[in-house]
């Protein structure tokens, strides 16, 4: 049994079955079977616009078919082969808000399968994690629309998939409304989420 995470070899390629026996207090993420940590704790500014967007979200998907949820919230991403098996999954994610609409990926354990959005909150030291490999993994399994919010630019980006790739939307900064091309509806200023 692995209880501490200094007993695992940060080379070796881990799947999700693996996953569930650690039992230990860190928090981390598998990006293609490779460890990444977590950091212990966002930060106050981190935290505020995470929970102003899902107070926006949540409001929104309240009366939707949908389901919104908030990390921690493990999402395991499937490979192009579309495997459910515990020892084929090599990702498991836990975004910092997501939603699903699909009730069938939705289990006990969190999600197996693509959200149709998630949202990603940067950090000083997530920046490279969500900008390049999130990107990558999000794309490749699928998932329809993706925002990358960057409190310190106080700017968000959102890429939608088209034909398996995503296309980059104009950039946006506090001042404008951000509209979701999967949720039309789902409309607001930014502002709102910096303050």
């Amino acid at each position: 049994m692995i209880t501490d995470i200094n007993q695992l070899d940060l080379n070796k390629t881990y799947s999700y079955a693996d996953y569930l026996t650690w039992q230990f207090q860190e928090k981390l993420e598998l990006l293609r079977g490779k460890i990444f940590k977590m950091s212990p704790a966002p930060s106050t500014i981190h935290q505020r616009i995470s929970m102003e967007l899902a107070g926006v979200l949540y409001n929104f998907f309240k009366p939707h078919p949908c389901n919104l949820f908030a990390a921690p919230f493990d999402v395991r991403l499937l490979a192009k082969k579309k495997a459910t098996l515990h020892q084929e999954i090599y990702t498991v994610i836990q975004p910092d808000l997501c939603v699903i609409c699909d009730d069938s990926k939705i289990d006990e354990r969190g999600a197996i399968g693509a959200p149709d959005l998630v949202i990603e909150i940067l950090s000083p030291g997530n920046s490279n994690k969500e900008m390049k490999y999130k990107f990558d993994l999000y794309e490749e399994a699928g998932v329809l629309e993706y925002w990358i919010v960057n409190p310190a630019d106080k700017t968000v980006f959102i890429y939608v998939l088209k034909d398996n790739e995503f296309i980059g939307m104009h950039p946006l900064i506090e001042e404008d409304s951000i509209q979701s091309k999967l949720f039309p509806d789902l409309d607001f200023k930014l502002e709102s989420i910096f303050n």
